[in-house]
């Protein structure tokens, strides 16, 4: 089975993450890292209530709202995670959403948190980072750090909706956006219709 490394951090639109993470864990083992900032983001956005006392009662309530014990959460202060390590095999990272703090620390490979640390192994390691930038506009600051990344290889997957498929609802332009999140890592699914 294969595993990655799944980051949510702290920018509106967690609902992408949280739709692509219910489609990567039907496949895969996935370490989950959450930052501080984003919980209340997900609360707020999304009315799920991840926040609690302890590690160990955040991945309890992760692995009940998705129904599976193949998720392991890593607190993004607990730099000694398992993800932190290059020795720690993994396929690839997704962040989604990435703020563009997270995504500047990235670039110029400082690692304050977890996630930067994982993204930056991934990097070292030469595994495959998908990021999905969620702010706009871009600044000129934005683009030169994506750009940055997308020279180290970072697949830069922007949450932008295609309407070929005619969407019904917000419900189906996330699926797009997940879907095509998915497709970046060539992860299969049938979460939004294809282009015939």
């Amino acid at each position: 089975m294969k595993r990655y490394v799944f980051a949510i951090s702290g920018a509106s639109g967690p609902i992408i993450g949280i739709r692509v993470l219910r489609e990567l864990v039907k496949a895969a083992e996935v370490y989950l890292i959450v930052s501080t900032q984003s919980f209340s983001i997900i609360s707020e956005e999304t009315g799920i209530n991840w926040t609690a006392g302890s590690d160990a009662v955040v991945e309890k309530k992760v692995r009940a709202f998705y129904a599976t014990k193949r998720i392991h959460y890593c607190n993004e202060h607990n730099m000694a995670a398992p993800v932190s390590s290059g020795s720690f095999k993994t396929d690839g990272m997704f962040i989604v959403p990435c703020s563009m703090k997270t995504l500047s620390g990235v670039a110029i490979g400082y690692t304050e948190n977890l996630i930067q640390r994982a993204a930056d192994v991934t990097l070292k390691e030469g595994r495959p980072l998908i990021i999905c930038p969620r702010e706009m506009p871009f600044s000129a600051i934005h683009l030169e750090n994506m750009l940055k990344l997308a020279h180290l290889g970072v697949k830069i997957a922007p949450p932008v909706p295609g309407f070929y498929h005619k969407p019904d609802s917000i419900d189906d332009i996330i699926d797009f956006i997940a879907g095509k999140v998915l497709d970046s890592m060539g992860i299969g699914h049938n979460i939004y219709q294809r282009w015939k």
